[in-house]
């Protein structure tokens, strides 16, 4: 069997997701919105996909208003995105392989990603998904199994969208204590702030900043509305200087808090051990550094965190993520994975270490998670009373039910 093309099928999906000048991600009106499914295509008519899945809507008589403060323009018309030059550049590589021999392939790609350009670590990562969704319908085993499954159900924590400045958003501490309490009313056991990060500029003045201590009020404001029985987290401000950070770890030490995530540039690692040295709580880290599972070793080996921390899509891929799972399984230091969707819950079935918590959201009150992609016959990661997610594994590969009928529909 052999590789003959690695393309994307483009289609008219709907999007909520706006982004603040700093790139995170806020509420926006539900809208049409170009999707794309990467595809590797056999000459034995084996396909793999990598698919997206996040997806949620507005709640009705939601006026949610751009981060810039303009109008939305909602009528204006849905293209079908240029050519990927990264795509066209990979498939060099990749038509004619054996589509089994990930290893080799992943090796390849990431050779080429090391000068940059066009070959992007997420573009590598999708390719890669998609090997692995393939060999899973090849076998007809879900990649629960083929990644050498050990258990069916994972906890999940609602993670927050980061902060903004809106009226009934998350502006205020007490607005992140009342929807924290909402969350653990839908059944969450576990939440996650992720708090104001907008970093904003006026001329030579900084205002508007993300503070340590309002990042201190809204955890406070959080353990006191869900109560001391509630695993709580906080991914902060990710450029606070050391002693920013360590106030802050201190803090929510006191507050009972399950870890302290990416408070400082994760370039600076003498910061982070030096953080890992004068807190009890656990540090976790790396996760949008460069350098893979060499990155992630090095941390270890340094203690520049309590916790390691990867996805597939941070790092490349399926292939080299269980390849950190294992090293962090080695040296008996818990990997939590970072972000939703089904091959984090496939890896996440698989580990004998902690990960305790699967990720899921970003959460936020004008926003409705519960309800299924247009593109998907069914949500991927429904979670029970008992803040319970289950792994896919009744379907095959990724586990994930794609509606073709929408998307033929809705070509571009």
């Amino acid at each position: 069997m052999k590789i003959t093309d690695v393309k994307r099928i483009h289609f008219r999906g709907k999007a909520t997701w706006q982004s603040d000048p700093c790139g995170h991600g806020h509420p926006g009106p539900l809208r049409d919105s170009p999707m794309s499914i990467l595809v590797v295509e056999t000459d034995e008519g084996l396909r793999g996909y990598d698919v997206p899945t996040m997806y949620q809507e507005p709640y009705d008589g939601i006026d949610i208003p751009k981060w810039d403060g303009g109008k939305w323009d909602l009528s204006a018309p849905i293209k079908k995105p240029d050519a990927d030059p990264g795509l066209e550049r990979l498939k060099s590589v990749l038509i004619g392989e054996d589509p089994f021999a990930r290893e080799r392939i992943w090796d390849k790609m990431h050779k080429m990603e090391r000068m940059g350009g066009t070959v992007s670590q997420r573009l590598v990562s999708s390719i890669d998904c998609a090997l692995w969704d393939m060999f899973g319908r090849y076998c007809n085993l879900p990649l629960l199994k083929l990644l050498g499954g050990h258990r069916e159900q994972v906890l999940a924590y609602g993670s927050t969208m980061c902060g903004d400045h809106w009226e009934g958003g998350l502006n205020s501490a007490e607005a992140y204590g009342k929807f924290a309490k909402k969350l653990v009313e839908h059944g969450y056991k576990a939440v996650k702030l992720h708090t104001l990060m907008d970093e904003h500029w006026d001329g030579n003045n900084w205002v508007g900043s993300p503070d340590v201590n309002y990042d201190i009020e809204c955890c406070e404001a959080v353990r006191d509305a869900v109560g001391p029985d509630i695993d709580l987290m906080i991914d902060c401000f990710h450029h606070y200087d050391r002693y920013s950070a360590l106030k802050l770890g201190k803090a929510i030490e006191r507050l009972g808090f399950v870890w302290l995530e990416e408070p400082m540039d994760e370039y600076n690692v003498s910061s982070y051990k030096w953080l890992c040295d004068n807190l009890e709580i656990p540090v976790l880290g790396p996760e949008t550094a460069a350098g893979k599972y060499y990155t992630r070793a090095e941390w270890i080996k340094y203690g520049a965190s309590d916790l390691n921390r990867c996805s597939a899509g941070d790092v490349g891929g399926i292939t080299p993520a269980m390849k950190i799972v294992h090293l962090c399984e080695t040296f008996g230091i818990p990997c939590e994975l970072h972000g939703g969707g089904p091959i984090t819950l496939a890896m996440m079935g698989a580990m004998t270490i902690p990960g305790k918590y699967f990720e899921r959201g970003l959460l936020h009150p004008f926003m409705n998670y519960e309800v299924c992609a247009p593109w998907l016959n069914k949500m991927i990661d429904p979670m029970d009373k008992n803040g319970m997610v289950e792994v896919p594994h009744t379907l095959p590969g990724a586990g994930v039910d794609i509606n073709w009928d929408y998307i033929n529909d809705n070509l571009l």
